[in-house]
């Protein structure tokens, strides 16, 4: 059936986890930009105790960093009450998603956008897809990504996947993503060091 499964509660990754990485990258703060992925209540709500709120405070640490850095931060959100043109396939294996209302729409605290932040209208798994996302990276000089939010196997990792195929830079944090089981995390944990990313934790990317 189509819609959200129920999650069940697993570890976080933690560093002696990781996956080795194919590329040796390090972010640059200079070049970098955070990309709080899909972030919404909506999108949380199926996250059990004490997931939901490990998750919320990893993302957090990379927000504060990225502040402290003036590393240019980006959000990802569906607008809620998509027509069925809009929605397209992803009522297939979605259902009709969330409402417009901000009790589904809303980026939880204390990952709420601030001014100047970047504000992305997500409309298919991938960030860059009907976005101006990588415009705004050229803009800006910017040619790394930094990825934390939800879900690790979908949307997270098209975006990791297209980024790379832009020649952006990709950081997948291990710790700082989720997912509807700990085997879908370690999917995409297991391909973004493989095949399209440098996987971390929150406390190294900033380091």
């Amino acid at each position: 059936m189509a819609g959200l499964p129920t999650i069940e509660a697993y570890p976080l990754p933690t560093p002696g986890d990781l996956p080795a990485n194919t590329a040796q990258w390090n972010v640059d703060p200079a070049r970098a930009v955070l990309l709080v992925h899909d972030m919404q209540r909506y999108f949380l709500g199926p996250f059990p105790e004490p997931l939901r709120t490990q998750l919320i405070d990893n993302a957090s640490v990379l927000r504060r960093g990225a502040a402290e850095l003036g590393v240019p931060v980006a959000y990802t959100a569906q607008p809620g009450g998509m027509s069925e043109h809009q929605r397209g396939l992803l009522k297939d294996f979605w259902g009709p998603g969330m409402r417009p209302a901000p009790a589904d729409r809303e980026v939880v605290e204390p990952l709420t956008p601030g001014p100047g932040d970047w504000l992305l209208t997500k409309w298919r798994y991938s960030a860059f897809f009907q976005t101006d996302l990588l415009t705004r990276m050229r803009f800006h000089g910017r040619d790394q990504l930094i990825l934390c939010g939800v879900y690790a196997h979908v949307g997270v990792l098209a975006t990791a996947v297209e980024s790379f195929s832009h020649d952006i830079e990709t950081f997948l944090v291990a710790d700082a993503v989720a997912d509807f089981n700990e085997s879908h995390h370690r999917t995409a944990v297991e391909y973004a060091a493989r095949r399209c990313a440098v996987v971390t934790t929150a406390k190294e990317v900033f380091a």
